[in-house]
């Protein structure tokens, strides 16, 4: 039977998928919607400068006369691509060094996780904003950029789960039998330890999020041609000097990262607490 908390998380972590998914349509959507003409964030000057949102313009025009909307949904694949490529560099890194760190133990475990602890210490966003400035502009780079700050994490949490499940009775008849240590990890450990992954994986993403605005915010990460939440908001303040009551500029896309965020962090939690539960059961 299942606890009023464990209901309460379901139903979070409902809502967020649903979130998910609806930024996951947008990025779908966007390039169909510039295929076909109906949505082109990159054009500007060619509509009036700091309109208000109106038939025309759903969220109205920024600084430089783009659309809101347009950049706003268009903001959702650059976020995606970042968040995805990010995550998914370090869950391919991280999770092989966990598994032959723990599982191999002696000098190169003490030598990884000095390592990783090293790189634990320093804050994610001051970590990603060191190595992009170093590697340049790009999708991929900053992709790069965030990835060095979350092997540690799959790291660390592989490696604890490979010490503790490589004394299992299944891990010694493996190795009673010759299997060499390739197998052992593919084979054998890899089911037992990875259970937790998806959890990092949604929480890292949600965290990905806001630190890919925050390089957009202070001009690194994403060239600058390409519509990024974190870059309109660093123009939308800009253009707030003015003093004008240009609010839809900052809104719209402060939702967006917002909500993002939220929504993964709502499914990463809720697949904490599963996880969680299921332990506690065995």
């Amino acid at each position: 039977m299942k606890s009023p908390k464990q209901s309460v998380s379901q139903r979070l972590m409902s809502i967020g998928i649903v979130i998910s998914v609806i930024f996951l349509l947008m990025a779908i959507v966007s390039p169909l919607l510039q295929a076909f003409g109906l949505l082109n964030p990159s054009e500007f000057l060619s509509y009036p400068i700091h309109e208000p949102p109106s038939a025309q313009h759903w969220f109205g025009t920024d600084l430089q006369g783009h659309d809101v909307f347009a950049r706003t949904i268009a903001g959702a694949g650059v976020a995606w691509q970042v968040t995805l490529a990010s995550t998914i560099i370090s869950l391919a890194i991280g999770v092989p060094l966990g598994m032959l760190s723990g599982y191999k133990g002696g000098w190169l475990d003490r030598g990884l996780v000095f390592l990783m602890d090293a790189l634990y210490t320093l804050p994610s966003l001051l970590l990603s904003l060191t190595i992009a400035f170093v590697v340049g502009a790009g999708v991929w780079n900053a992709a790069i950029a965030l990835s060095v700050a979350y092997i540690p994490q799959y790291f660390r949490v592989i490696r604890n789960q490979t010490v503790s499940t490589k004394t299992e009775v299944y891990i010694e008849a493996a190795q009673a039998i010759g299997a060499d240590t390739k197998t052992i990890l593919m084979k054998y450990l890899a089911p037992n330890v990875i259970q937790s992954l998806p959890a990092i994986f949604t929480l890292n993403a949600a965290d990905a999020i806001l630190t890919i605005a925050g390089l957009g915010f202070l001009g690194l990460g994403i060239p600058e041609d390409v519509p990024e939440w974190g870059h309109d908001l660093k123009q939308a303040l800009d253009a707030l000097s003015t003093g004008e009551n240009i609010w839809w500029t900052t809104v719209f896309p402060g939702l967006a990262i917002t909500f993002m965020a939220i929504g993964l962090s709502l499914v990463g939690e809720g697949l904490t607490q599963r996880f969680s539960s299921k332990k506690t059961e065995v």
